[in-house]
């Protein structure tokens, strides 16, 4: 590979474990690239982990709720941003382990750092990972977990922007849609409480809606709809908005005469919408930000915690509402 390259083997060990103390152009790390990728040569990942003292994994548990398109586009945002930093990102999945039983079996795998989302790991698990050489572990919840750094995801703040704009717009009776399926509680219920705040101490009333992401369930609530006499619905997300609004067009519904509905996430389907869909666009932590932080943990696995509150919400007011 040296001659192929037309450099030293030094050089190209250099290049290939990525050592940042020593200087080489950006055109010798490519012509040593091309060489490696020419020859068919594959890093071995133990070997590096050996010489580093660690590996260059890190490990990100599969969500145990319904991913959308948003929480997609930021996975991928933070794995490109990983592997441009030298790591190896890998998912994983486990059915039915969850908690600090879920921490141990990431643990067997030896990774440099874990990414967890959702609040079921504890301070037990966060002490398993570290003790198992993970230099650092993150959480992406609402709420702080001792020992690990955190994104704190304020939801609430999603449901309080949806309730003031609604109120603001005059409506008094809001139902607030909370979706059946399992895992979203820890979204839901925030965005409901949100709702609630807004609208604490005014005249309005606010109707907790529960819904199966299914055509059956929105068509059986939209049937109700008139007997419950709202004149507006926070759906949750514009998925769930887009699901119920069909349903309440095929009641007859009138959107947003009868009953103004506003989503969340902000996606392009509902601007392709007739009306066109009301929703609370959601900012989530960049991808490219919070690889970084996981870079300065494994760098300085003494440092302090950092804890970000993230998840900024702003309301974006089209024809549903």
């Amino acid at each position: 590979m040296a001659r192929l390259a037309g450099v030293s083997r030094a050089t190209v060990s250099y290049v290939l474990n990525n050592t940042s103390a020593v200087r080489i152009s950006e055109p010798t790390r490519r012509r040593v690239r091309e060489a490696a990728k020419e020859l068919g040569y594959v890093p071995h990942a133990a070997a590096r982990s050996l010489r580093a003292g660690h590996s260059r994994m890190v490990l990100m548990p599969a969500p145990d709720f319904p991913v959308g398109p948003l929480y997609s586009r930021f996975l991928d945002e933070l794995q490109w941003a990983l592997g441009r930093l030298d790591y190896t990102v890998v998912q994983y999945g486990a059915v039915g382990v969850r908690g600090d039983e879920a921490a141990r079996a990431w643990a067997e795998l030896r990774p440099v750092a874990v990414l967890v989302p959702g609040s079921d790991l504890g301070t037990k698990g966060v002490t398993v990972l570290k003790r198992s050489g993970a230099r650092a572990v993150v959480t992406l919840a609402s709420e702080s977990v001792e020992g690990a750094h955190a994104l704190l995801l304020d939801h609430e703040a999603v449901g309080h922007c949806a309730g003031a704009h609604l109120y603001a717009r005059g409506r008094r009776r809001i139902g607030v849609v909370v979706p059946e399926e399992s895992g979203l509680e820890s979204f839901s219920a925030p965005r409901l409480a949100g709702v609630r705040r807004a609208l604490r101490g005014t005249d309005a009333t606010v109707v907790e809606l529960p819904l199966a992401y299914e055509e059956s369930a929105a068509a059986r609530l939209a049937a109700r709809w008139r007997e419950l006499g709202l004149d507006a619905v926070f759906a949750y997300n514009d998925e769930y908005a887009m699901l119920l609004m069909r349903a309440l067009q095929d009641e007859d519904i009138d959107i947003p005469g009868h009953t103004a509905v506003i989503g969340a996430d902000d996606l392009m389907l509902g601007r392709l919408l007739r009306p066109r869909l009301s929703t609370v666009h959601v900012e989530l932590p960049s991808g490219r930000d919070l690889a970084e932080l996981v870079d300065r943990a494994v760098r300085n696995p003494g440092a302090a915690t950092e804890t970000h509150t993230v998840l900024g919400a702003s309301m974006v007011h089209r024809e549903s509402s």
